[in-house]
């Protein structure tokens, strides 16, 4: 019966500290009331009042710049995407998880990589770190740093 419990303790714990894990941080810190009047550092994409401007889509209305900032990246993608030889040969495929921030002065930094393997992750850093400098997101009237994500999917096509 002890062992019960403890088992069923250790993994009602197990799910408490992912669940408070999941969430995101940035958005807690630029929605707390108490943070009013403070400087915002690092604002996630989904909230920002200006996003940031790929290059390309200055002339486009702020209320498209999303559609725009997507297809560029999309295109950037594409342009520079190399399957990995090694991956290819050990038949390697699966979903990385990249998140950069574009940084006030709309420099792309702090690329980071999770997921499938380390060969797919160090092709997507690349591809990420390659993205052109633009112009930086605006909160408040202020430029700031903002966080993006996205998913890179390698898969083999036979």
């Amino acid at each position: 019966m002890k062992k019960t419990i403890f088992i069923f303790l250790f993994f009602v714990s197990l799910i408490s500290f992912s669940q408070e894990e999941n969430v995101p941080k940035e958005v807690v810190l630029t929605t707390n009331d108490s943070l009013k009047g403070k400087e915002l550092d690092n604002v996630p994409f989904a909230i920002i009042e200006e996003i940031p401007v790929f290059p390309g889509c200055e002339d486009v209305e702020k209320k498209e710049r999303m559609n725009c900032f997507n297809a560029k990246m999309s295109e950037h993608i594409k342009a520079n995407f190399k399957y990995p030889s090694k991956a290819q040969k050990r038949n390697i495929q699966g979903r990385v998880s990249v998140q950069f921030v574009i940084d006030k002065e709309g420099n792309v930094v702090d690329v980071q990589t999770r997921g499938a393997d380390p060969i797919l992750q160090t092709e997507a850093r690349r591809i990420f770190s390659l993205l052109p400098k633009m112009k930086p997101g605006f909160q408040k009237g202020k430029p700031v740093k903002v966080r993006y994500g996205m998913p890179l999917n390698f898969k083999l096509q036979r």
